[in-house]
Parts: C-alpha cells; structure tokens; sequence
C-alpha cells in the first residue's frame, strides 16, 4: 500500500492546480490521469481558453496569470517570430477570438508539466484509473488503482476529485446530481418542471485543422455522415450546415468559414478564426506554418447521448468522433464557400502534431457537465443571472471569481439550449464541500452548481480557480488538523483562510470598475 497526505484523482486543468498547490506547501501528493496528457480541457480535450474582456488586468488567480505570461514568453523567444512581437507585452498569439491568448494545446501540455517538474513530493500516475474505494458515509480510506497494469491500494488523509466527470463520486457513493434538476428543486427561472437527470450539456470531440491554401485532402468518407447529414435539428436545418442554435429556443444563427467582405457571410462569426492557435502572419519564416484551428463549433457538440449515466459509453464516444469527421468532411466537400467559389474547402487538412495524436483529433472528449456533488451550498441562477440578481453576487465565503455568460449548449435529452448574461461572480467555498464525506473536497467541474449554473463556471480560468483553491484548502486542512466542515462551519476559520488565499494572489472579490464599465 502506498500512502499519501493528499490524492488528486484527475488531471484536469483543475486537478493540476490541486496537485500543484499541494506540492508547493510541501505535503506529500499523488496526481492521477486516466490519459497520458495532465491539463484536461487546455489540453487532452482541446479547448483554447475562454477569457473574458477584463482578464488582462483582474478575474483570475496569480498563478494563471504567470501561466498566460509564459505562453506569450513562449512565443517572444521562439526564433522565427517576428520582431514586432518580441517586445509587445500583449498580443494574441493564435489570433482567435475566443481567447485573448489562444495557444497550441501541445504547448499548455509542455508548460503545466513544467510547472509540476519541480516537485519531488508529487509522483503523477498516467494512463491510471481508479478502479474501487475502501469507504464509509463520511470518510473515504483507501482508494485501489489501475496502473501499468497492475492494481496499486492508495490510502491517504485527504481525496480530491478533479476528474472531468466526476468519476469518484459514484466509486465512493459521495451524494451527487446530473442533468436538469427541478424547478422545485432551486426554483430556478430556467429549471424545467420535472427533473431531468439524462439532459446533459453536449460532449465535443475536437479535432485540430489548418488550411492549405491550394491543397487537397480530403478525408475518407465517415461511417456515420449520412445519418448526420440527414439529421434535422429543432431549427429545421441539418446538424451539417453553417446553421447553429441561437441564443434562445429554435432560433438558429448563421455562421462561414471567414466571413469575407462584400459577401453574404460578411456579418457573420467566422468559425475558422472563432479558436485560430497558429497564425502565420507571426512568424518571419512562414514556410512550415499553417493557419490552425480547433473545431470546437456548434455544428459538432455531440448531443445523441452522454457518456456519464449511460450503457453506450463507448458508442456515444465513437459517435462523437463520427460526428467532428462528418464535420470536415462536409467542409471538404459540400460546405458552402464564402469567396464565390462553389463548396467545399479540400484546403483543409488534419493537423495532428498540434494536439499530440496521430490522427488530429483530441485524445479525450470535451466535457462541459460533470456529475455536481450536493455540496454545503449550491450556486443557483438567480444568484447570478442578471435579470433575477437584484444586486452583484457576493459569498460571504468566496474563494475566487469568474465571468461568462450562462451558456448552455444542446442538451441530450429535450435538446434545450439557452443564454443569458450574469453578473461577475464569486466561487464560494461551501460549493467545494460535499454535504457528508469529510475528507473528500471537489476540484474541477464538479462543484456545487446546477445544471444551469455550471453552464458559466465551467470555463479555463474558473476551473483553474477551483483547483487552485481545492489543494490550498486541503492544505489549509491538514496544517490544522481541520475538517472542511469544521472550516465551514466557523466564520473566523474561513476568514483565515480567506486571508490566506489573499496572500497566495487567489482574488476574492471583483474591484468596482468592472461592475460600472458593464460585460460586453
């Protein structure tokens, strides 16, 4: 048996910050991945971050702030790039729009590893899984793991789940929800009368792609690309079309690949630049380099099934992959062209070097919705919906902030999809702590939202926020031979550990000058 003070189950982008938290207050930590890439969303899963319009200057920890400096660092020391970038302080450097930093996810992979490096007191199992857990209503003892082929027992002090799906929760019969809880649940303003624990948010397998201007690859023809093609979505357009769910109920929105001037597709979002990584207009040489991308669209969300409470793992998985390549394949060949020149773009092509495969797809799905612990306090719509939220969200027990409108995409059940906009909000504690067990704190997703509300904190710089804050307080925890429901339940212990949080550069509160110049 192996023995630890903390365990990270997950190496989510969350779970890296837990284990990274942890190891630099000394303890003694095991980081857990079920893949062979830490870092989740910004890496395995391909999601370039989604920033808000302040993050330059406030709404988001030290630590993320040092990581968004290093990937520009990244880019000013590369020798192919420009002069012009060499001395600015900010600047995009895959030029997408999603991001004010938008960067390869094989380069976040290399520099969250880096991070980690340094530690000795933290050993990092990949391609590991937790298979089953020693447990009672309050404590979880021991947890037994998969790895290299052989099955290790793990004990230790304190759990931290940071997987994407809230894979320990089950294993440790920690209370937990999916899907749509009732309105009578939250009395949430979006909550549907009846619960509906299947209605997820969509999955979205990624998939990396440059344009080759003149080229030709395409792609063979998907198995499943018919049955996607034929498929008719609530807007009365097919799935495969430059038609997407609005921002409301059956209205859709038009989108192109570049939105060219003095078309059609002028005015409309263009998908192709939408989470652009690789400019090569930033590079003196640009021989070797191609505009690159990460398809992560509307037109690919998987939302025939979920991949969390369901028997057809493995097929909603496979099927989702089916789905982005009916996707290429239809902009190959059938994708109406924004310059005049007929359909389809055969200029694109895979690019599997960008995210570590070798077929340039993602090597895990993105997941949007976790299993969500019933936590001490779960974060509700009108706690931050701006419309129901007479005055600013503000917890008594705050543990960091974030920014993103509600936005949920698809669901898998009765294929609801809505937005609407928020207050900047704060992450309290007490979303961290499941109602009974003592020793098991939730680091990614996976806290106490709805399922309306994790459709804002699910973003880049909220998750690392929460995993940052998860191993700090396990930390926190351990030095004092607390609980976290001890912590919790004394208001001088959480204003300690909100003191201490202050000192690690975790932001607790949002300055005013946000509130008064408004989200745009």
């Amino acid at each position: 048996m192996k023995k630890y003070d903390a365990v990270v189950v997950g190496g989510s982008l969350g779970g890296v910050l837990s284990a990274y938290s942890l190891a630099k207050k000394n303890h003694k930590v095991l980081l857990i991945e079920e893949t062979d890439w830490i870092g989740g969303q910004l890496t395995s899963q391909g999601v370039p971050s989604d920033e808000h319009d302040f993050i330059e200057k406030t709404g988001c920890t030290k630590t993320y702030r040092e990581y968004r400096n290093k990937v520009r660092e990244y880019y000013r020391n590369h020798e192919n790039i420009i002069d012009e970038l060499k001395s600015k302080e900010v600047f995009n450097p895959g030029n997408g729009w999603v991001s004010k930093n938008a960067h390869e996810p094989v380069l976040a992979h290399k520099l969250l590893n880096e991070m980690l490096e340094p530690f000795n007191n933290l050993d990092i199992w990949l391609n590991s899984k937790v298979i089953k857990a020693n447990f009672d209503d309050f404590k979880i003892y021991e947890i037994t793991v998969l790895t290299e082929d052989k099955y290790v027992t793990v004990s230790s002090k304190f759990f931290i789940d940071a997987t994407d799906n809230g894979d320990l929760l089950p294993i440790t019969n920690t209370k937990y929800v999916t899907g749509a809880e009732s309105f009578d649940e939250y009395n949430e303003p979006h909550a549907p009368k009846i619960a509906h624990p299947l209605d997820m948010q969509p999955i979205t397998w990624v998939a990396a792609i440059s344009y080759d201007e003149g080229g030709n690859h395409l792609i063979e023809k998907p198995a499943m690309y018919d049955l996607f093609k034929s498929y008719q979505m609530p807007f009365n357009e097919s799935v495969l079309s430059w038609y997407a769910a609005g921002l409301d109920l059956n209205s859709k929105r038009l989108f192109s690949m570049f939105a060219t001037k003095g078309t059609e597709y002028e005015n409309t979002p263009a998908m192709f630049t939408y989470r652009q990584i690789l400019e090569p207009k930033h590079f003196k040489n640009q021989e070797n380099v191609l505009p690159t991308t990460l398809l992560n669209w509307p037109q690919n969300d998987y939302f025939l099934g979920n991949i969390i409470e369901n028997n057809d793992i493995e097929y909603h998985k496979y099927a989702a992959k089916q789905l982005t390549l009916s996707l290429i394949y239809w902009l190959q060949t059938e994708a109406k062209r924004c310059d005049g020149k007929g359909f389809g773009y055969p200029e694109i092509m895979l690019s599997p070097k960008t995210l570590g495969t070798s077929t340039g797809l993602a090597k895990a799905p993105y997941i949007r919705e976790s299993r969500r612990i019933k936590a001490l306090y779960t974060i509700k719509e009108q706690d931050i919906n701006k419309r129901y939220a007479l005055k600013k969200p503000k917890y008594f027990d705050s543990v960091g902030v974030g920014l993103y409108h509600i936005d949920l995409h698809m669901t898998t059940e009765t294929k609801t999809y809505f937005f609407d906009e928020t207050w900047p909000f704060e992450i309290p504690l007490g979303a961290l702590i499941p109602e009974t067990k003592q020793n098991l704190i939730a680091g990614c997703k996976n806290i106490g939202t709805t399922h309306v509300t994790n459709g804002c904190y699910r973003l880049h710089p909220i998750e690392w926020n929460i995993g940052e804050v998860a191993g700090l307080f396990v930390s926190y925890c351990l030095e004092n031979n607390y609980t976290p429901h001890e912590v919790y339940k004394n208001k001088k212990s959480i204003k300690d550990f909100q003191d201490k949080l202050i000192l690690e550069g975790v932001q607790l509160e949002w300055p005013d000058y946000v509130f008064k110049e408004g989200v745009k």
